[in-house]
């Protein structure tokens, strides 16, 4: 059985989360939040907080035995993103677009 946690609407980019979702995908619950912990971004934080997230409703909503549980899908995309502008010379203006990402970890006992 798979188990999905959402973080929606977090303040760092997809690219930048992208960059831990990539060190994490097809671990173990266990190995990966022991790798995203003496990680040095606050972005790591995040990520493994989504990881917890999943692990602690498998074990909680469905009685998986969380160390068991395998990261099967995990990955970032894009939100809304706010858009604000810098005023440039000559009474123009340039686009600056903080981006957000939505974070989502599937979760699942590992076969054999």
């Amino acid at each position: 059985m798979q188990v999905k946690a959402i973080s929606k609407n977090t303040g760092v980019s997809p690219r930048k989360v992208r960059l831990y979702v990539d060190l994490v995908r097809g671990k173990g619950v266990a190995e990966a939040l022991s790798i995203l912990r003496f990680m040095p971004s606050p972005t790591a934080g995040l990520v493994a907080k989504t990881v917890k997230s999943a692990a602690s409703s498998a074990e909680n909503n469905y009685q998986m035995e969380p160390n068991e549980l395998k990261i099967v899908q995990i990955y970032a995309d894009g939100a809304p993103m706010m858009k604000r502008h810098r005023p440039r010379s000559r009474g123009r203006v340039s686009p600056i677009l903080k981006r957000s990402s939505h974070l989502t970890v599937i979760v699942a006992d590992q076969e054999g």
